[in-house]
């Protein structure tokens, strides 16, 4: 994943005050991010127990600011974040030209077992480590295990996730829980099905076979996506929320796989992050969350960020989405990428790195520049808990 010239160019706008919106590339499975950003000329070895590292920490604690290290850091994980990660990288890039910044997209579940094996040095996950078994493993012990101390969830990017579709003549498309079950589990196949009619009063629906596109890859997207549908659809969906897709249709590898799939299909639809459906100029549906219908916005995912509630304990801050909720305005489907640490890391020098990029991101500046593109920016509690928490990573 490399940082193209539009985007470094975007995000140099947004610091200016006048971002135009910019569009992103495909995900890219063999190449990762790579990068330099901006800052002090202190060595690695200099920086830990210094007077640098004394001077990294004031800027972590004020949030937002590029408190800079050295060194090279490696990620790995969500492709839901990756427009969000490049944007972000570029605008530190130009602070901290001493850190390197690689990020490989290859999925949250993916990016999870690397960073327990200790082979990244941070997960970017749309689901927080899981405290209890799965397969065989409880994630939240495993990456303790590895780090030497307690991992933490931190909510970094908050991305709202559109049901995108493409129907010729159908500009205007309302779905809720229950239809959008009946979609993906292969018993709703026509998109003049009397069930998608009832939604869409006076819209002329083609018999038009509908194609439903899913993850082929372990997604947190898949999680998120069917944790709303069994939260809001009731006995609808007949599935477990999952990383892994156990509904109807075609999979298609990451974000980027499903976005252009549908696209290149006529009635196709799927599930997928707000910025690949921008970037691939796809009709997106409203969703009716029992209190009417909802356009998908900052604004109105916003509404379902406010309901979150904190599973973590102290500055972990998983965090409980309320995907059945009815308030008005809520958009209910989104997801929270988190950037999973150790909070003690075992190299002084690395983790002074990882802190300053990370409360770069966490702050405002990178939080505005990430919604130009697609994404949702913190809530301003859920900021101000990330900043204390960053500030305490050592």
């Amino acid at each position: 994943m490399k940082i193209t010239h539009r985007r470094r160019a975007a995000v140099l706008l947004a610091a200016a005050g006048s971002l135009a919106l910019a569009g992103c590339g495909s995900d890219n499975n063999t190449e990762t991010s790579s990068s330099s950003a901006a800052g002090s000329s202190s060595s690695a070895s200099d920086s830990a127990g210094s007077s640098s590292s004394d001077s990294a920490s004031e800027s972590a604690s004020s949030g937002g600011e590029a408190a800079c290290g050295s060194g090279t850091i490696n990620a790995e994980g969500s492709s839901a974040q990756k427009n969000a990660f490049e944007t972000v990288v570029a605008a530190y890039n130009e602070k901290c030209p001493d850190v390197t910044i690689n990020y490989n997209p290859s999925g949250s579940g993916t990016g999870i077992k690397q960073f327990y094996s200790g082979q990244v040095d941070f997960a970017g996950s749309d689901s927080a480590l899981k405290t209890e078994e799965k397969d065989g493993v409880i994630e939240s012990q495993k990456a303790e295990e590895q780090c030497g101390s307690p991992a933490w969830n931190l909510p970094m990017v908050i991305g709202p996730i559109a049901v995108a579709y493409n129907v010729e003549g159908v500009d205007k498309l309302v779905l809720n829980a229950e239809v959008l079950s009946g979609i993906f589990q292969g018993e709703i196949t026509t998109w003049n099905d009397a069930k998608i009619a009832a939604l869409n009063s006076g819209v002329d629906l083609p018999d038009t076979a509908i194609k439903p596109f899913f993850r082929s890859d372990e997604s947190g997207t898949t999680e998120n996506f069917t944790k709303y549908l069994k939260a809001a659809g009731g006995d609808a969906w007949k599935g477990e929320p999952a990383k892994t897709w156990t509904g109807k249709g075609e999979g298609k590898e990451k974000s980027a796989g499903v976005a252009d799939a549908v696209g290149s299909t006529a009635g196709g639809i799927t599930y997928v992050e707000m910025s690949y459906a921008k970037d691939n100029s796809l009709a997106m549906a409203q969703i009716d969350n029992g209190s009417g219908p909802v356009e998908l916005t900052s604004e109105s995912i916003g509404k379902l960020i406010a309901t979150a509630e904190q599973q973590g304990e102290g500055n972990d801050l998983a965090l409980s989405l309320d995907y059945a909720t009815q308030e008005a305005g809520a958009y209910p489907i989104g997801l929270v990428t988190y950037e999973i640490v150790c909070s003690k890391n075992k190299d002084a020098a690395k983790a002074e790195a990882i802190k300053g990029f990370l409360n770069y991101f966490a702050g405002s500046e990178a939080q505005a520049s990430i919604e130009e593109i697609g994404y949702a920016p913190l809530p301003a509690e859920i900021q101000t808990k990330v900043a204390a928490a960053v500030a305490a990573l050592s």
